[in-house]
């Protein structure tokens, strides 16, 4: 029975450490992809060419999501002038849940409601997820999981 539990723990550790595995890691091209917005517009990735790009893979009910947006939109205010893009996706849920997320911390960037896309794009398992593109369209970083302030700061620093 132990050695039964010991395997079904590890095995759900692999799973969620295995977030945003196994899509798209640092030095690919990231790809290219469209999807709506919550106002029902559509959004592209290739509106972002030669920019900065940070995306954040999130849901409502995801509390590390939760504990990160107010800092991803003050790093979204502070490095905006330096050409940063930062693009919300919400995953798992419709535009009315992602629109009350944008609104309850006050996101002042685009959020993206995933048709899984990208999910399907980026391997995405697990939230949150954090992918770092770079200025010439080349992934720095893909995180899966919570990261400090620090850390995200030090991603965006590295893409600017």
């Amino acid at each position: 029975m132990r050695k039964a539990l010991a395997l079904v723990l590890l095995s759900a550790l692999v799973a969620c450490g295995s977030a945003g595995k196994g899509g798209v890691r640092a030095g690919d091209v990231a790809p290219q992809w469209s999807d709506p917005l919550v106002n029902g517009a559509t959004f592209s990735y290739a509106s972002l060419k030669g920019s900065p790009v940070y995306l954040n893979f999130f849901a409502s009910w995801c509390p590390p999501c939760n504990v990160e947006a107010p800092g991803i939109e003050t790093l979204q205010q502070r490095y905006a002038s330096r050409g940063l893009h930062v693009v919300g996706i919400d995953e798992e849920e419709n535009a009315s849940t992602a629109r009350g997320f944008a609104q309850k911390y006050h996101l002042t960037y685009p959020i993206v409601v995933d048709s899984d896309t990208l999910e399907n794009l980026y391997h995405v398992n697990g939230l949150p997820v954090h992918v770092f593109i770079r200025r010439d369209g080349t992934i720095y970083e893909n995180v899966a999981g919570e990261m400090s302030q620090a850390e995200i700061e030090s991603a965006v620093k590295a893409i600017l």
